[in-house]
């Protein structure tokens, strides 16, 4: 399978964001990478952290969580248009994350004090154990195994697009009840979301050294995709079994 047939459920490791036949003498390498993702990380904490403190002031902070929301797809798919402007974009979508989880772990934790901290703590030790299980190649990505992730995800994102636009008719569907199916669903939409960053991981493999300097800042943001998305499927699962149980 050529290089640029790859493919992943991450929008930021398709092809069309890495055909560039610009001229670049810097590459991106995994240290930048790791250098960018962290400074946007720190970005979603401090904004996250600044909007929870808002919320404890008995501010109602509903619109920064919906502005958040709607503020990352715009960017997302301003990026998937211009993705040579990744460079600022990417950071701006590092603060729009972070308004929109602050609003959502702030009204979480609220009503459950300690379930975002296990939540942050749960989402960075499956990180590490995913990378982990793909740098010692315990699981091996094959076309198989990519092709059930990114059919998984598609599905679960059609799930909750659907669920989202019958909500403006009032409409509740079971995306947001805490029956047991749909606790199920909350624990198989967290396992893709710990699968994704294998098919990140090996795209990120596959281009380290070669694709243009620039390009780190879209590997960035797909970590970010993978990293907000386990986060929140996680917090959301821990809030409905809290509620159940």
């Amino acid at each position: 399978m050529g290089l640029f047939n790859y493919k992943t459920s991450n929008p930021a490791f398709t092809s069309y964001f890495w055909e560039d036949n610009s001229p670049s003498h810097l590459k991106m390498t995994v240290r930048g990478i790791f250098i960018k993702s962290l400074i946007c990380v720190l970005i979603i904490a401090f904004i996250t952290g600044y909007i929870w403190k808002l919320h404890s002031y008995g501010i109602n902070v509903k619109w920064f969580t919906l502005g958040g929301i709607l503020a990352s797809i715009i960017i997302s798919i301003v990026i998937s248009i211009r993705n040579h402007w990744a460079h600022f974009l990417v950071p701006l979508y590092a603060i729009s994350k972070g308004c929109f989880l602050g609003g959502f772990s702030a009204y979480i934790h609220a009503k459950f004090p300690d379930l975002p901290y296990q939540a942050i703590g749960i989402t960075i030790i499956t990180f590490f154990t995913v990378l982990v299980l793909y740098q010692t190649r315990l699981i091996i990505v094959t076309r198989q195994l990519r092709s059930i992730i990114i059919t998984a995800a598609t599905s679960i994102f059609v799930v909750y697009i659907i669920s989202w636009i019958l909500s403006f008719f009032g409409i509740r569907t079971f995306v947001r009840e805490t029956t047991i199916f749909a606790i199920i669903f909350n624990i198989v939409a967290a396992i893709v979301a710990a699968f994704t960053f294998l098919l990140d991981f090996d795209f990120i493999e596959r281009y380290k050294n070669k694709a243009p300097k620039h390009k780190e800042w879209l590997a960035t943001w797909g970590l970010l995709v993978s990293l907000v998305w386990l986060y929140t499927e996680i917090l959301r699962l821990m809030r409905k079994l809290a509620i159940r149980f």
